[in-house]
């Protein structure tokens, strides 16, 4: 049979809804995987908190070996799940963040201008309730710790209402959390990198232009960009900037474009679904049939080839980010042995007491605030069915800042007594915000009050 895998490849801009992946499957995936990270941090705190105990601290420190050649590195545990793992999580991050601009809620000035806002406010006031509790004193560094929201764990409080709350405001939350993403990996490159390493910046600067020249040639290749993004994360690490920054400037270089005539496409697949029709009966078996072995061969050809690079690896990547990376990240990172008096802990420590106040307080206001004032500057409108309350509701959850905030925490202290207070205030707060999230956005008024 001949072949039907004819050019594709075209210069006819593809329609924008072929880069945009349907909303309704992120936001299932995304509850699912917080469920997922809620189990993992309750294995966490039970584990640490248990006689088993120093099972828990001593299994994360044990080194872990990988060497290609010549090249051999031993690490902890705890380095490859940090330094490693979580860069293929920012990576996700980047790619999330570049859809949003291409085809999602960020992709119009009008769309994105309530979201930017909102997230500005959910940034800027908790850091700063942050800095009246601790400005001057040892924690003041941690400042970058209440600014940022969990997506997954706030979706997942979402996902419990249901239809219960009106789809605009699952969206308003999505698109905030990614704007909020945006300001974490910026103030995690600015003010939470060390030493740096001139050469070795300058050598990433290289590869990350040509990086951007692949895209720029329209190379489409995806084994291209990790193989060269493997050289990025090095260098980069290697600079003294934080290493999973390089995730977020490998995302940004992937492909999104779609040299695909969307016509030609279905003239092929129909010539192809007509040759897989007359190859035989529908009784025979596929396995036995050659001709419709190479007709499937050439559909799943030409199906891949009208699926931009950015959106494929999207889609792969993101199961093993939320079903095993961060998961994975919070049953390391979560566990922190509780001793003495709680309740001491809770108010008599000041970066406990201003992560708490900026993630509970400071979402709430700055969030509310912030959008309030874009509304009223005509800059941006509630999303359709949407009121007040919903947007409070959603500012309680952007509370919920448990795989960032943790991310920034062990970033910012060295300190071990620092680091399990700031893991305590954390836990805490985002509870407390995932809970009064859902009863704000339970009592909100139903469709027919609206």
């Amino acid at each position: 049979m001949k072949s039907k895998r004819l050019n594709l490849h075209k210069t006819t801009p593809a329609p924008i809804r072929y880069v945009a992946r349907p909303f309704q499957r992120f936001f299932r995936a995304a509850a699912s995987g917080g469920i997922l990270l809620l189990i993992s941090v309750v294995v966490a705190l039970g584990w640490a908190n248990s006689r088993f105990s120093e099972s828990y601290f001593h299994l994360w420190e044990n080194p872990l070996t990988l060497g290609l050649g010549s090249f051999i590195t031993e690490q902890s545990l705890h380095f490859w799940i940090n330094d490693a793992l979580m860069v293929i999580f920012f990576f996700a991050v980047g790619l999330e963040i570049k859809r949003e601009f291409l085809a999602g809620e960020l992709s119009s000035r009008k769309a994105a201008i309530l979201p930017i806002f909102a997230a500005a406010g959910g940034m800027v006031v908790p850091a700063v309730i942050y800095l009246a509790f601790n400005l001057g004193q040892p924690g003041q560094h941690g400042w970058g710790i209440p600014m940022a929201t969990d997506i997954a764990f706030a979706i997942g409080v979402m996902a419990v209402l249901g239809r219960r709350i009106p789809f605009g405001i699952k969206i308003f939350l999505v698109a905030l959390a990614i704007v909020d993403d945006i300001g974490a990996v910026l103030v995690i490159a600015l003010f939470y990198t060390g030493g740096v390493s001139w050469l070795a910046l300058a050598a990433a600067g290289i590869i990350f232009g040509i990086l951007i020249a692949a895209n720029k040639m329209g190379i489409r290749a995806i084994w291209v960009y990790l193989l060269l993004g493997f050289g990025l994360w090095l260098t980069v690490h290697e600079s003294g900037v934080h290493a999973t920054i390089a995730g977020v400037m490998l995302a940004m270089t992937i492909p999104s474009r779609l040299d695909v005539d969307a016509g030609e496409f279905v003239r092929v697949g129909k010539n192809l679904l007509a040759d897989f029709e007359k190859a035989g009966s529908w009784e025979n078996d596929i396995l036995q049939n050659s001709e419709r072995q190479v007709a499937l061969t050439e559909l799943e050809a030409a199906s891949r080839d009208l699926e931009a690079p950015l959106q494929r690896l999207e889609r792969i990547l993101y199961p093993w980010v939320a079903f095993v990376i961060v998961p994975v990240f919070a049953l390391s990172n979560a566990g922190v042995k509780i001793e003495g008096d709680f309740g001491q802990l809770l108010l008599g420590d000041r970066v406990v007491l201003g992560i708490i106040a900026g993630l509970v307080l400071g979402k709430q206001i700055g969030i509310t605030l912030f959008s309030w004032v874009a509304v009223r500057l005509n800059l941006g409108s509630l999303p359709l069915g949407v009121t007040w309350r919903h947007v409070h509701g959603a500012s309680c959850l952007a509370g919920i800042g448990f795989t960032m905030s943790l991310f920034i925490a062990i970033l910012a202290f060295s300190d071990v007594e620092m680091l399990d207070a700031s893991k305590v205030g954390i836990l805490v707060a985002s509870l407390a915000s995932g809970v009064l999230g859902l009863i704000l956005l339970l009592t909100a008024p139903g469709k027919s009050q609206r």
